[in-house]
């Protein structure tokens, strides 16, 4: 993943530990003050949202723990990889859209990041400039040609 990805894999950890947990458990305590347990909708919905929080935690440990970060000014080169952002034309319409490729726990297509997973990703590694490539989508082929492909 990109810096950029594992530094948002770590925020959200650090703000699931230092603040959401805690007050989840807070909530957990009052919410046991309150009473028959068997009938708290308070309780029952702390103890589920705790669940997810220690759940989340676990993923975003595992996660962080065994990312591969990328620096991506020490990646050249006028082929395309992993970092590349690339401008590509589509071929039917003229639009011309700008995608940068990153893992896939930091794209966001609508942000113009593609996962390294996507279809269109996968077509595009190993390209070059003026290179055409056809992706199959949910809504039939799309072909696209590389106008640019840069490095940060």
């Amino acid at each position: 993943m990109t810096e950029g990805g594992f530094a948002f894999l770590r925020d959200e950890l650090h703000h699931l530990k230092g603040t959401e947990r805690p007050a989840v458990i807070k909530a957990i305590a009052d919410a046991r003050e309150h009473g028959d347990l068997g009938e708290n909708a308070e309780y029952h919905a702390a103890k589920e949202k705790q669940s997810f929080i220690e759940g989340r935690i676990a993923e975003l440990e595992d996660k962080v723990s065994r990312a591969e970060v990328i620096d991506l000014s020490k990646i050249s080169g006028t082929d395309i990889k992993f970092g590349a952002t690339i401008q590509l034309v589509d071929d039917d319409t003229d639009e011309v859209h700008t995608y940068q490729i990153v893992g896939s726990d930091e794209s966001d297509v609508k942000k113009g990041l593609l996962s390294i997973t996507s279809p269109l990703a996968r077509a595009l590694i190993g390209k070059k400039v003026d290179d055409s490539i056809e992706v199959i989508t949910p809504n039939g082929g799309k072909a696209y040609t590389v106008q640019e492909v840069r490095y940060v």
